[in-house]
């Protein structure tokens, strides 16, 4: 990010760039900041956006080639075209010879690093890859934010909000301007303002759930049950999501007991390294045997529901009540 900082202060900037990586927020930032800083947003004739897998390469190319008309260059958005996984030599080669009249901003989500095009790009502009950011990261742009708003917030009051709405930026900014909207009359933000406006993510919901179930507070596990059930969520979408949590539980407990680093656990599992160290601990309540028997009972409520042996709300009713009982042997230090 620091060298796209960079082109965007100075105004010298390459004539191709991909912006990749898992974070749409920062991509999104950075394509709109490109986008203006190299041409006027009200110029709508030198600009273009390609978007999905079905982008011709040449009708690409031919409109590169093409002169922009009374400006400096043409600008031409390309996003999730799929043409960092796939072969497409001809726009590598292409890259290379492309007019400086001309610049590219390439969005995607996945690249293959060894490929033509993503050599091409690295040798004629930028490749950047635009990450889910650690706790530490997020902590100081909420509160950047926080600060630009005039008003103030404890370091605690910003994890729970964290803990609360998810580590993803674009969520993160709409429930920050829900936030500011309630406390309008207010100096400072607390606590009671995050639970009052704030939404719960879902995935928060079950890791609570699990928590509950983990404890062997069974009136909890089902009081989030039949919240999320309030909130019209499908039972069998609610079975999937706590089968996921648990096959997540079991693979940080496997990581970690062969002494993976957080970071490098975060990066095999797909999780948010600022949630891994809450997946370490709660792991630690399972034995891997216990998750393992967890995950199979799941299948097996799956295939009743499936076959009509038994009602998807009562199916994962049955599956709360078995495993948050004091009885069941689960849990394990």
């Amino acid at each position: 990010m620091k060298s796209l900082n960079e082109d965007l202060k100075t105004g010298q900037f390459k004539k191709v760039y991909l912006l990749y990586g898992e974070e749409a927020y920062l991509k999104r930032q950075y394509r709109d900041k490109l986008r203006s800083a190299m041409l006027p947003l009200e110029d709508t004739m030198n600009y273009a956006c390609y978007e999905g897998k079905n982008t011709d390469i040449k009708a690409v190319i031919d409109l590169a080639e093409t002169l922009p008309f009374f400006a400096e260059r043409r600008v031409i958005v390309l996003e999730d075209t799929g043409f960092f996984k796939n072969a497409t030599p001809e726009l590598a080669e292409y890259l290379k010879e492309m007019p400086e009249t001309t610049a590219m901003i390439f969005v995607e989500n996945e690249v293959d690093k060894r490929g033509k095009l993503y050599k091409a790009v690295q040798s004629q502009g930028r490749a950047v890859e635009l990450s889910r950011q650690d706790e530490v990261t997020l902590i100081r742009w909420i509160l950047g934010s926080v600060k630009k708003e005039g008003k103030q917030v404890t370091e605690p009051t910003v994890r729970h909000f964290l803990n609360k709405v998810g580590t993803d930026m674009e969520n993160i900014q709409k429930e920050l301007e829900k936030l500011f909207c309630y406390t309008l009359e207010k100096d400072s933000i607390t606590i009671a303002d995050v639970e009052e406006i704030c939404t719960t993510q879902i995935t928060s919901r079950i890791f609570d759930m699990v928590n509950a179930v983990a404890d062997k507070k069974q009136r909890k596990a089902l009081d989030y049950y039949y919240d999320l059930l309030a909130l019209k969520e499908p039972p069998m979408r609610i079975l999937f999501l706590l089968a996921r949590q648990f096959k997540l539980l079991l693979e940080v407990k496997v990581l970690d007991g062969q002494g993976y680093a957080r970071k490098e656990i975060a990066s095999k599992t797909g999780l948010h390294p600022f949630v891994v160290g809450k997946y370490q601990e709660q792991a630690k309540t399972f034995s891997e045997e216990a998750l393992r028997g967890i995950l199979e009972e799941s299948v097996e409520i799956e295939e009743r529901v499936k076959t009509g042996n038994l009602t998807d709300t009562l199916g994962v009713e049955l599956f709360i009540v078995k495993y948050s009982s004091k009885e069941e042997g689960t849990c394990q230090k």
